[in-house]
């Protein structure tokens, strides 16, 4: 290799792949601006005290629910609503970061 090129790390050339490659396919990177960071960080911050307060609701209905059935049911219901918070999250989420679709 040459003296003035460092060699690069197996992280650099794989990047350099994927961007070769979603460039071929017609995909363009746009960094995201101050407003989109700020939005999105919102976004998560909202949703990580939803999920944060689901979890203390949670965690007192449990204490009280001494049947496996409605343990189990208890669980469930947890399971879906983080689910759907995450879910709700990724989709505000990728609406900030492509304003378009």
């Amino acid at each position: 290799m040459t003296e003035d090129k460092p060699m690069k790390s197996s992280f650099e050339l794989a990047m350099e792949r994927l961007r070769k490659s979603d460039a071929d396919a017609g995909i363009e990177s746009r960094p995201l601006t101050d407003a989109q960071k700020a939005a999105i960080a919102e976004v998560r911050n909202f949703y990580e005290a939803k999920i944060a307060e689901q979890q203390v609701l949670h965690q007192s209905r449990l204490s009280t629910a001494a049947d496996p059935a409605q343990r189990a049911t208890l669980e469930e219901d947890y399971r879906r609503d983080r689910e759907r918070f995450a879910s709700e999250r990724e989709a505000k989420i990728e609406k900030i970061r492509n304003p378009r679709t």
